[in-house]
């Protein structure tokens, strides 16, 4: 599969949200941002997620990761998302529209501690 720029994930992560309903935002940084924030900040039927997108075989950084910790220890749901996992972001929000609570994926992206 070619990489796609992730520009062209975080528009389909944009349109797979916007077709649910759900409530998104682009984060952008700035003079007075929290780095390590996630790209699209989303409320889905009452439920906050954090979604950090990423193209190709790239990973989010220790402080992205940091971030996604931290909202779902706070009962957030916490997902990076790339071109070939978009599939998991249709599954986490029918699940959450099921009464379902779907896990947060950012583990999966994580660092070992070889790599750090």
């Amino acid at each position: 599969m070619v990489d796609m720029p992730e520009v062209k994930v975080k528009k389909k992560v944009h349109a797979t949200l916007k077709e649910r309903g759900a409530y998104a935002v682009n984060y952008i940084g700035g003079a007075y941002a929290n780095n390590g924030t996630p790209d699209i900040l989303v409320c889905f039927c009452g439920r906050f997620i954090g979604i950090e997108c990423k193209a190709g075989k790239k990973k989010p950084t220790a402080l992205q990761i940091k971030h996604l910790r931290d909202i779902d220890h706070a009962g957030g749901l916490s997902l990076v998302i790339n071109e070939s996992n978009l599939e998991y972001l249709t599954e986490c929000l029918d699940a959450i529209k099921a009464g379902r609570s779907p896990r947060s994926n950012y583990e999966l992206f994580a660092p070992t501690p070889e790599q750090e």
